[in-house]
């Protein structure tokens, strides 16, 4: 067998059979007399009859709403254009709050040694009190309500109070700069604007409080402050607008929420995609939407249900926060974690884990490389009894770190790739729990979702790389870009294939009916006319010893595109002719003598989102004379001077 395809793990039957996935098929063979006996025939049989597996996910779940009468889905074949359950009702938070008893929903870990669980009784009485807060203020439905707050139970709360009165959520963390805020916030014109004092970060207090003033006295649409002081700063912020957190709870007590039934198509949040091209699109996400495929998502594919903690390392600026925040619909613990993930060390997390005995570690693949880089042997500190799956996104996850998970954190766990994006609020492919998991590969295509690998012409391929898409639509299609005159929405998706979503993933489907991915399309390069995805160039490359990250780009030059590869370093070892041979030498022989870079440099940084994603786009730009203006929605902004002031 290719080592590529080497199969890595396999459910047994005892673990296959306990599977909420196992017992939907079970359901679905039932209800519709099939025979489905495996993941890929239940896969073909819900895109094949999409109405009736929709409709057997609310079922199955027993979705609190109305489902309307049929059908469910309508227009059926248009894409983009389709409404799910166009006749029914629902609210995305009553769903999330059916538990109200002293059984523990939210547990939260933060640097500082602050621990805190909350208990579902708990959580419903504070949403209970922020949302006659909000309709005391004259909040309605579809007003905004925006948070910028570190990933703290109270962010989860403001959500849940917003949607249950029908106004539309948005958040972003606390490390985005002034302009990075008003960028977004600036765009959707909040009513309520919830934030902090500071945060914790890498041993660090962060105070924000100034921050926070220029984002007061720029918002001009809010009205009302809620303030959750997390440093407990003597600081006090001027407006007069700003209720305390802890006195709101106690003005507005309650144990009763009026919970308002919507459209499935009702808006639930506003996202925000993370270029650098200009400021960022507002995506719109429809309430029923997100239940839908989060219920397909954390529920038959991640397991999620009674009893079970649920843990996502993010922020509240990246989707996979939205996405944890769901599996309260199941009744799961959500486990919430604020800080840098490698302070006091790289064990942290794995602490929490063991501590709180996790079920579902979810974390970026830049993370998981990084223990892997660093030889941190997790399965020789910890016993992890509990964990069935390890969640990875944010990046491909490359072939080498699929052994780091099985010989070094645990041999025999679910390893879920999976790849999506904010446009979704979701995933087009990823994990499930009753098929294998072989190396290197995502496991298989999501539920629901009609994913072909398309080349140029339109054609469907196998075994050939070629550009993600999905030929049929799904709930959480954005409703629309926000205030979009210009026909934004169908030019991000829809106009490489005619009524085809086009992600912009460069991917491979293999003999397995699993996927590879190779970066994002926009940023593959182009040598001699043959396109390289750079995911392939990082393997080769983050193999060797001395190199902790990297990344490619193709330069314009004589009328072709060299490649130009950037390295960071060990500490205190610099570049030589030497280490640039061993680079050139890993890619000739690893990949090929076109993945091997004209130039390499190496740099003291590399730019990032906040989610941890490497930014090809905006170093390709700069070095090729181009504009960035949207730096502020990196991470590290202040990295991108390096490149303005190279001579090459």
């Amino acid at each position: 067998m290719n080592m590529n395809n080497e199969l890595l793990w396999k459910p047994t039957l005892k673990r296959l059979e306990s599977t909420s996935l196992f017992k939907f098929i079970k359901h679905v063979n039932i209800k519709h007399k099939e025979k489905i006996d495996s993941f890929e025939a239940l896969h073909k049989w819900s895109v094949k009859n999409r109405s009736y597996f929709w409709d057997e996910v609310w079922n199955f779940y027993k979705v609190i709403g109305e489902k309307g009468d049929g059908p469910y889905i309508k227009p059926e074949n248009s894409l983009p254009g389709s409404k799910f359950f166009p006749n029914g009702l629902l609210n995305y938070a009553e769903n999330m709050l059916k538990k109200s008893d002293s059984d523990t929903a939210i547990t939260f870990w933060s640097e500082d040694k602050i621990k805190k669980k909350l208990s579902w009784c708990d959580l419903k009485n504070q949403v209970a009190a922020v949302a006659n807060y909000f309709k005391k203020k004259g909040i309605k439905k579809g007003d905004r309500v925006a948070a910028y707050l570190p990933n703290v139970p109270e962010t989860i709360i403001v959500m849940l109070a917003s949607s249950s009165i029908g106004a539309i959520f948005s958040s972003a963390s606390p490390d985005f700069g002034v302009e990075g805020v008003l960028d977004r916030f600036g765009q959707i014109e909040p009513k309520i604007l919830i934030t902090t004092d500071g945060y914790n970060f890498n041993g660090q207090k962060i105070n924000i409080t100034e921050k926070v003033e220029k984002v007061i006295n720029s918002l001009l649409s809010v009205k009302d402050i809620i303030l959750v002081p997390l440093l407990n700063s003597r600081e006090i912020f001027s407006s007069n607008k700003v209720t305390l957190y802890q006195d709101l709870l106690n003005n507005y007590k309650s144990d009763q929420i009026d919970f308002v039934k919507l459209k499935l198509d009702h808006p639930l949040y506003i996202m925000f995609s993370s270029g650098t091209t200009g400021k960022p699109k507002c995506i719109v996400h429809s309430a029923g939407g997100v239940l839908l495929k989060h219920l397909v998502e954390v529920g038959l594919h991640s397991n999620a249900g009674e009893k079970k903690k649920f843990f996502y390392f993010t922020t509240c600026g990246w989707m996979m926060w939205n996405w944890l925040v769901s599996c309260l619909m199941l009744n799961s613990t959500v486990c919430l974690y604020d800080g840098s993930p490698f302070y006091p060390n790289s064990d942290i997390l794995w602490t929490y884990a063991e501590e709180e005995k996790f079920n579902f570690f979810g974390t970026s693949a830049k993370y998981i490389d990084a223990l892997s880089k660093f030889k941190n042997n997790i399965s020789e500190k910890f016993e992890l009894e509990n964990l069935e799956t390890i969640g990875s996104t944010g990046s491909p996850l490359v072939h080498e770190s699929f052994d780091y998970v099985y010989n070094n954190i645990k041999k025999d766990i679910h390893l879920a790739s999976l790849s999506g994006g904010t446009d979704i609020v979701g995933c087009f492919v990823g994990g499930n729990p009753i098929s294998p998991v072989y190396r290197g590969e995502i496991q298989g295509p999501i539920l629901g979702m009609d994913v072909h690998v398309f080349d140029d012409d339109g054609n469907s391929i196998t075994n050939k790389q070629g550009e993600l898409v999905c030929i049929k639509s799904f709930p959480t299609m954005p409703i629309e870009f926000w205030r979009d005159n210009e026909g934004k929405y169908h030019k991000a998706y829809f106009d490489k294939y005619k009524n085809i979503w086009n992600h912009g993933d460069y991917i491979l489907k293999t003999e397995n009916n699993g996927f590879i991915i190779f970066g994002r399309s926009d940023a593959t390069l182009n040598p001699g006319g043959v396109r390289i995805g750079t995911a392939e160039i990082y393997r080769q490359v983050e193999k060797i010893d001395e190199v902790i990250e990297s990344l490619v780009i193709g330069q314009n030059w004589k009328n072709d595109t060299r490649l130009i590869l950037f390295v960071v370093l060990r500490e205190n070892i610099q570049l030589s002719g030497e280490l640039i041979k061993i680079i050139k030498d890993q890619l000739r022989t690893g990949a090929s003598p076109r993945h091997v870079p004209s130039i390499v440099i190496q740099t003291p940084e590399i730019p990032k989102t906040k989610s941890g994603k490497i930014v090809e786009l905006a170093v390709r730009d700069i070095v090729n004379g181009k504009e960035i203006k949207n730096a502020s929605a990196l991470a590290n902004p202040e990295s991108l001077d390096f490149y303005r002031n190279l001579k090459i």
